[in-house]
């Protein structure tokens, strides 16, 4: 017989794995989008609006596929997991409802604004649009993380009859992981939309694109990427701290750490092995996951056999954690050895915009990893110490979840392969377009507005 369970969950991961790929890059295009409107706003430069132009149509397209595999995830909440709404529905269901109300409702109906209102709207209406777009990105992703947050530190609640009840509504959704979680996901945002930029514009002039606009949003993407990769890794830092004292049994799994001791080590590589609770093939630093995490060489670290039966399996959250840490390291890397480059020269190496494009979606490598580490770190809990995972799944026969995944899988694998390539389509038709003033209605070449500006005079 199917395993309803694990279905259920690989059906959940699916879901979330393909639709926190849309909102990882309109939280932060959002607000990119409104930084290059304001420019062009008080300098009237036309490479702030062609590069306005470009990249507002990779975020109505990043919308419109959020949006809609938003809806599948949560349909699921009542196909797949109805002993969560039926326990923990008090209190996900007015965070979901927020989300909508002030957060989606804000997006969509500012969004017409934002793509067909300049030259129909005057211009500080539809930089304001682009601001309560970008501004409603943000908001949506507060609403999400805060219940996500609370799933992981559940506080301000009681349970009555099996069933929970909201206390103190502002515990809930300021519980003790949402600063972290929140900062830790909008600088996740952050850099993925740096990389997608950088990667996109490099294709642009490996292509032989000479225009100004994707030599501007390079410089932009590689300078701001440069200082967000170390500060995220500074609020991972603080993030696993704060995780350290609500969920040491995560930690564990991340560190790969069997047994409780002082002076535990940093574990780079290992096999980890749960029949024999174990690590295989170990390659590790003595005392640095201590010092890392209690910032004391001998500091005393839980291990897993501490909580046998109610820690996470071990080897998705270990690995998953690595590549994590292996992406943001790479990206700081690349960051820096970028900027250094673009500081000392004019322009990158071939070379180098090789790599830039070869990291156009790491950070979407990055935040699944991330997010991995954060679900699967949580088992067997769906809400941390309150309801178990397999005490939440559906009583329907494990064939009919199983025939829903397979849909599933190949529609998000249809829809990936068509997202990536329209992106790409339209970099390489940006390639071949004329140089046009945007800053007047229609299409003008540039050098036509010229000459008649000098007319004109």
């Amino acid at each position: 017989m199917l395993d309803v369970l694990i279905l259920s969950r690989i059906q959940f991961a699916a879901n979330i794995s393909f639709h926190i790929l849309f909102p990882t890059i309109t939280i932060a295009l959002g607000w990119l989008l409104f930084y290059f409107k304001v420019r062009f706003d008080l300098s009237k430069h036309p490479v702030w609006m062609r590069a306005y132009r470009f990249w507002v149509k990779v975020f109505a397209l990043t919308f419109a596929l959020g949006v809609v595999s938003g809806i599948t995830m949560s349909f699921q909440f009542g196909t797949n997991w109805p002993g969560f709404m039926e326990t923990v529905g008090n209190i996900a269901g007015p965070l979901l409802a927020y989300e909508v109300l002030t957060a989606f409702f804000l997006e969509a109906s500012m969004l017409g604004i934002m793509l067909f209102g300049f030259n129909r709207v005057p211009a500080w209406a539809h930089t304001s649009a682009t601001f309560l777009v970008a501004f409603g990105t943000t908001m949506s992703a507060f609403w999400i993380i805060s219940l996500n947050s609370w799933m992981q530190t559940p506080a301000g609640f009681e349970v009555r009859d099996g069933v929970a009840y909201a206390t103190d509504w502002l515990a809930i959704i300021f519980n003790a992981s949402f600063p972290y979680r929140l900062t830790h996901m909008l600088m996740a945002s952050s850099l993925t939309v740096c990389f997608l930029v950088a990667g996109i514009s490099a294709y642009r002039l490996y292509r032989g694109d000479n225009k100004k606009a994707p030599r501007l949003t390079l410089k932009i993407a590689v300078f701001s990427a440069a200082i967000l990769a170390p500060t995220q890794a500074f609020i991972g830092d603080l993030h696993g701290l704060n995780t350290l004292e609500h969920q040491p049994q995560k930690i564990a799994a991340m560190e790969g750490l069997w047994e409780s001791e002082s002076g535990a080590p940093l574990v780079l590589f290992a096999i980890p092995d749960e029949e024999t609770r174990t690590n295989k093939f170990a390659l590790e630093i003595p005392n640095v996951a201590s010092l890392i995490l209690t910032h004391d060489l001998e500091g005393e670290l839980q291990g897993l056999n501490e909580f046998v039966g109610e820690h996470p399996p071990v080897a998705p959250v270990f690995f998953s954690f690595r590549i994590m840490v292996g992406t943001g390291l790479l990206m700081i890397a690349v960051a820096w050895w970028t900027s250094f480059s673009l500081k000392r020269k004019k322009g990158l190496s071939s070379l180098q915009l090789k790599v830039l494009m070869g990291m156009t979606f790491s950070g979407w490598l990055a935040t699944l990893a991330g997010w991995y580490v954060t679900e699967i770190g949580r088992q067997p809990y769906i809400v941390h110490g309150v309801l178990k995972t397999a005490d939440a799944v559906t009583p329907i026969a494990g064939e009919n979840v199983l025939l829903t995944l397979i849909a599933y899988l190949s529609l998000y694998i249809v829809l990936l392969i068509a997202y990536i390539r329209t992106i790409f389509v339209l970099a390489r038709r940006a390639v071949k377009e004329e140089e046009y003033d945007l800053t007047v209605p229609g299409l003008m070449k540039v050098e036509e507005q010229a000459k008649l500006n000098q007319v004109g005079a």
